[in-house]
């Protein structure tokens, strides 16, 4: 078969040296690459560098193979395009349709998915124009990533960093995926999704706790999946060990009742949430200021247990906008589907993705099998995989549930 074909484009800020990374992640995976850069971005990384690193010609300009007629044939063939890092100035000629180079040439002759990777100053990225550009791009049909919080340019600190190369990748390697699936690669274009992922851990002491096993991988991986399916993502993690997916808003938690607070707040304008996190049933009923110690010739006191707050109820009962698609996951190690069942009702959710755990199950895995139940009666079996290819599935389950609902608030 051939390999698919990406156009890395490269416009002119100082993270146009992370693209390197971004290059060789696309090429070992079995990408043919073609880098087209803007010749302000040669200020920081040269022609030979990139042309050295895809094994093919790097040029910025339209006058050169003008037989080949680069600036439509390179977006024509492409499979995907990739702006990485995309400047304020890079979006406005992108939103604006111009065409003063052989990347802006190329944006406009793209027939494929498009994703932006933006990169530059907090102030540049919040400024009112910026923000038209990127609405104006993404109801396009164009995946713009939020970029990262994080060290900028000298000693700024702000939202307006470059995401992880990796993380930037993992992107492109979902919409690719969606390409070709009836236009899925957009279709949470301008939805807010919440996505809980992780374990929570209830404290004992100041060093021990009640958790659990959770890696936070498929909330992770429903994260990738959402941004590049257009969606803005906020991702509230529990206690994860993993790199901030690349467009998602992470909020940290710890415990069960730090995540309640974060989901409930991020679900008041949300579209969809999605309940990945193992929520811990139960907390200490008391905590011990110090370290619990061990008595010689005496057990240790029973640890009594408080019930937590049941968010995933909460969230289905409360629904805090109109129309809003809710998700839960049940982990279960028997009678998996029958509890499954069981806990749909109960919680009162639209969607429920059921598997079987156990310590050599699902946890920490890169790959998962699921049943999604939907409160309608429908089943859908996904079977053992990645768990990128299960959140594809869900969302494939969630989307035409989100436009049918819009439909009849129409009506």
């Amino acid at each position: 078969m051939d390999k698919p074909k990406v156009v890395l484009g490269v416009s002119g800020g100082i993270a146009a040296y992370k693209a390197c990374e971004l290059l060789r992640r696309l090429t070992e995976s079995g990408h043919e690459v073609r880098v087209v850069p803007t010749a302000a971005s040669l200020n920081f990384v040269g022609e030979a560098t990139w042309a050295a690193l895809s094994g093919n010609p790097a040029s910025t300009e339209v006058w050169e193979s003008v037989d080949e007629v680069p600036h439509v044939r390179i977006g024509q063939s492409a499979d995907l395009v990739v702006v990485a890092p995309a400047t304020a100035d890079l979006l406005a000629k992108a939103a604006h349709g111009l065409a003063d180079d052989l990347l802006t040439n190329t944006l406009l002759t793209a027939r494929c998915p498009v994703v932006f990777a933006p990169a530059m100053h907090t102030e540049m990225w919040e400024h009112p124009a910026t923000q038209e550009n990127v609405a104006t791009l993404r109801r396009r049909g164009a995946v713009v990533i939020e970029p990262a919080v994080g060290r900028l340019t000298g000693k700024d600190t702000g939202k307006g960093r470059l995401p992880d190369p990796e993380e930037i990748f993992e992107v492109c390697r979902a919409v690719l995926r969606g390409n070709g699936r009836d236009g899925a690669a957009a279709d949470l274009a301008g939805r807010h999704v919440v996505i809980s992922a992780g374990g929570t851990r209830e404290p004992l002491d100041p060093v021990r706790f009640l958790g659990n096993r959770s890696s936070g991988k498929q909330g992770y991986a429903l994260a990738r999946t959402a941004v590049a399916r257009g969606a803005r993502v906020t991702l509230v993690a529990a206690n994860t060990a993993l790199a901030d997916p690349a467009g998602a808003d992470v909020v940290r938690v710890g415990t069960a009742l730090q995540l309640r607070e974060a989901v409930l707040k991020a679900a008041a304008d949300a579209d969809v949430v999605v309940m990945a996190a193992a929520v811990a049933d139960f907390r200490p009923a008391v905590y011990a200021d110090g370290k619990i110690k061990k008595q010689e010739g005496r057990e240790p006191d029973p640890v009594a247990l408080v019930r937590n707050p049941d968010v995933l109820a909460e969230v289905s009962a409360e629904r805090a906008a109109e129309g809003q698609i809710v998700v839960g996951f049940a982990a279960e190690t028997d009678d998996v589907l029958d509890n499954g069942r069981a806990k749909l009702r109960r919680k009162g959710c639209d969607l429920l993705v059921v598997n079987e755990v156990g310590e050599s199950k699902t946890f920490g895995s890169e790959e998962n099998e699921a049943v999604i139940l939907a409160s309608d009666g429908g089943e859908v079996q996904v079977p053992y995989g990645p768990k990128e290819v299960l959140a594809d599935v869900i969302w494939d389950q969630v989307a035409p549930r989100l436009a049918s609902r819009r439909e009849l608030r129409r009506a």
